[in-house]
């Protein structure tokens, strides 16, 4: 006998959404990225965080500009659902033509969260949190086969909206 689908809890889901409303708005600030041994590159960053779909996904644009001629050289679309079924934060993230998901922790403070990628022998770890001036910091690490963790990159942008 086919099972039934269960319905989502839409409810449940936009109350588990609002946890993440420190990320809403528009902020601006700084970047580094480090792409090998002494290539660092310094972004003017901006995040763009806004609620879609009536509060059920929360959709962030990040855009890394050279402060030496504003090239956007990074930029990155994650968008962020909770399914009420499994109590699971994920996040689908787009980026040099590629798409990747991944599960979220929340912090228990609300002030944050972490997440990584597998991607081949390359995985990365990243946590962001709204720090005590309310700045947005992320660290971004990676780890390439057996190699050392490293520093991929680092963000600080504060809100504007």
């Amino acid at each position: 006998m086919a099972e039934a689908l269960k319905n989502p809890d839409l409810e449940a889901q936009r109350a588990a959404m609002k946890k993440v409303d420190f990320l809403v708005g528009t902020w601006t600030g700084d970047a580094l990225i480090t792409r090998g041994p002494g290539e660092k590159t310094e972004l003017l960053q901006t995040e763009e965080a806004g609620y879609k779909l009536d509060g059920l996904i929360l959709v962030i644009e990040g855009i890394g500009r050279t402060k030496s001629d504003g090239v956007p050289i990074l930029q990155a679309l994650g968008i962020i659902s909770y399914d009420d079924e499994s109590k699971i934060y994920r996040m689908r993230a787009f980026n040099d033509g590629r798409f990747l998901e991944t599960e979220i922790t929340l912090f228990e403070q609300g002030n944050g969260m972490t997440w990584g990628f597998m991607f081949g022998e390359i995985k990365t770890k990243s946590v962001l949190r709204i720090n005590e001036n309310g700045d947005w910091t992320e660290l971004h690490e990676i780890i390439v086969g057996s190699q050392p963790s490293r520093k991929l990159m680092e963000v600080a942008v504060r809100r504007h909206t």
